[in-house]
């Protein structure tokens, strides 16, 4: 269990992290747009990451959400928690590789500018901010791993204890909340069991 907990508190140092690497995307800028409509001079508006994608923000306070339940939550609960966090993990990486590969990202920057596309002169992308996102993406997804292989061994911990259990019989009748109590202190039941036998 010290193995489990000790992948629960990377993962959700890991989800910190990665909110707030988010946090910064959000502040970068991603996009700039200029545009002239000839009534004026020229004007160039800055985009950052949290105007060219909304999603930022709420993901990076999912994430903290998830590295608290990471306290709270164990067995089929924690495996959820880790799918979630694989999709968030994606979707992440979804935000990040657009702004690569957009092929224009002018007509999208003047819409959320409030430019008039027709007054549009020019668009630059700053990749600076995906590629903090893209970063993050992959830290979520390590922690998502993580939390998903604490979630596997605890199961595979309580099964052991069950056979160990039902095949000897003094320890069947050591309570449930007696064993994960000897665990808690860093002792193997089925090896105190063992012990005494011995004795």
């Amino acid at each position: 269990r010290d193995t489990e907990g000790a992948m629960i508190r990377i993962a959700q140092l890991l989800l910190v992290a990665s909110a707030l690497a988010l946090w910064v995307a959000s502040r970068m800028p991603w996009v700039s747009v200029g545009s002239a409509d000839g009534l004026g001079p020229p004007k160039t508006v800055t985009l950052n990451g949290a105007a060219w994608s909304t999603a930022l923000l709420p993901l990076a306070v999912l994430l903290l959400t998830a590295a608290l339940a990471g306290l709270a939550v164990r067995g089929w609960l924690l495996r959820a928690v880790a799918m979630l966090l694989a999709v968030v993990s994606f979707a992440l990486g979804y935000l990040g590789v657009t702004l690569m590969v957009m092929p224009d990202v002018g007509p999208r920057g003047a819409e959320l500018a409030g430019v008039g596309v027709a007054t549009l002169v020019s668009s630059e992308r700053h990749p600076a901010g995906a590629v903090v996102t893209l970063v993050a993406a992959v830290v979520v997804l390590v922690a998502a791993v993580l939390l998903m292989r604490s979630a596997v061994s605890a199961a595979d911990q309580s099964a052991k204890y069950a056979v160990a259990g039902s095949s000897n019989p003094e320890m069947a009748g050591e309570s449930e909340r007696g064993m994960w109590d000897a665990l808690d202190e860093g002792r193997d039941p089925t090896e105190v069991r063992s012990e005494k036998e011995g004795r």
